[in-house]
């Protein structure tokens, strides 16, 4: 009786086992590096119709990347021209001079360090308080419950979808008889919230999962030391696109600083580029051109530095297309 159950067990065994040559096969291919094993390729079948429909694709791309490079490219390049060689006609897109002292001109002729500092200072404040206001009301539309919430949330989020031009009015009249109209703090008060960074965040925090949340209740933590200690750290790619966002924002914001900034010591880098322009004859565009290409310059080193994490940001806080 125990001979046979010990047959039975070794056929069972060799029914599972492989057989000795594709152990050895196995073995060897275990052994091989990376690049000595079979490569498996896929190849997509194209239809003619789809691979027509690729190119136009990208030769569509091509001359959309075109159109929005030309205005800047041209505007980069005008402002190593002369005064009178901006408009020449026929056009011209290189310089016959190229003319280094419009960048010195600009600095000399202007208030350009006042004005990149208001703009910096306002760009910086701004966006520190979004951040920190939009991060923080988010984690309470997602992460507590109470009653109305749904409806507080659709009810703020709502406001995106109203003009500014609207209430500009009311909020001119508020923010004078606060008596902070014609300083930088009354863009900082009307810019220190923002809707969209709530709703940003809000779905970014959607994606992380309960369980660390409540884990961390049971160990003791307050929401608040939820919110600093969890979510901030998780949330570093959609934190980085609302930063980015926010900070573009700011800096090329013109219709508020028009309004509320009328002491030109006060004035943004918008506000001043734009004393250049008084009429079309007589306007230096060469310098006015230098001015704009300065100003474009922290925003692309930014949105450079913080591409990766704003790409990764916009797709999975649920705004991408």
């Amino acid at each position: 009786m125990a001979e046979q159950i010990e047959k039975d067990a070794e056929l069972l065994v060799s029914d599972f086992t492989a057989p000795a040559g594709a152990r050895r096969g196995l073995r060897k291919l275990a052994e091989e590096t990376p690049e000595q094993q079979p490569r498996v390729t896929y190849t997509e079948k194209m239809t003619p119709g789809r691979r027509i429909a690729r190119i136009a694709m990208y030769v569509g791309l091509v001359i959309f990347a075109i159109g929005l490079l030309t205005p800047f490219v041209w505007m980069v390049l005008s402002s190593f021209k002369s005064a009178n060689e901006v408009f020449s006609v026929p056009v011209k897109w290189l310089p016959e001079t190229w003319v280094w002292q419009n960048y010195i001109d600009i600095w000399t002729e202007s208030n350009m360090l006042v004005w990149i500092r208001n703009t910096l200072f306002l760009a910086v404040v701004v966006t520190f308080l979004q951040v920190l206001t939009g991060s923080f009301a988010a984690y309470g539309f997602a992460r507590m419950r109470f009653r109305g919430r749904d409806v507080l949330f659709l009810l703020y989020v709502g406001t995106i979808a109203v003009p500014w031009q609207s209430y500009m009015i009311p909020q001119f009249i508020l923010l004078s008889n606060f008596k902070v109209s014609n300083t930088l703090w009354s863009i900082i008060l009307l810019q220190a919230f923002g809707a969209f960074g709530v709703f940003l965040m809000k779905q970014f925090y959607e994606t992380i999962p309960e369980e660390l949340s409540e884990a961390a209740r049971l160990d003791g933590l307050s929401e608040y030391a939820i919110w600093r200690k969890i979510m901030l750290p998780l949330s570093i790619p959609a934190l980085a696109s609302l930063t980015l966002l926010t900070f573009v924002n700011t800096w090329n914001d013109y219709l508020g600083p028009l309004i509320y900034l009328r002491n030109p010591d006060l004035w943004t880098i918008q506000l001043g580029l734009k004393g250049f322009v008084s009429n079309l004859f007589d306007t230096n565009y060469a310098l006015l051109f230098a001015g704009l290409t300065i100003s474009v310059i922290p925003i692309a080193i930014i949105f450079l530095l913080g591409q990766k994490y704003f790409v990764e940001g916009i797709a999975t806080s649920g705004l991408k297309g």
